[in-house]
């Protein structure tokens, strides 16, 4: 997951550096007025984004296959967590109704 999450901001920064040169050559359009960074940020993530959509597919699939993995493990310590609960409760109970 976090290699993913690197690959992404490796490539929202390379998008970064190439729309800022762009726009500062001239070749891409300035924003209004004092907006002008805010123009560089917004064109990147909108460059950047279909980018590490195409690129990073395989990337993204170890990531959501960990992420299915952890919860799955999480279901499974959780239904082991009740099941011991339900087990001391009944025996609890049993031990009550004896005496």
């Amino acid at each position: 997951m976090l290699r993913y999450t690197l690959m992404r901001l490796g490539i929202l920064a390379g998008c970064l550096v190439v729309v800022w040169g762009l726009v500062y050559s001239g070749i891409a359009p300035r924003g209004l007025g004092a907006s002008n960074g805010l123009w560089i940020i917004m064109l990147a993530l909108v460059i950047s984004a279909p980018i590490s959509f195409v690129v990073l597919r395989k990337e993204r699939d170890r990531a959501s296959v960990q992420i299915v993995q952890r919860v799955d493990r999480m279901k499974a310590n959780l239904e082991a967590n009740r099941s011991q609960e339900d087990v001391a409760d009944d025996t609890a109970r049993t031990q009550g109704q004896t005496s």
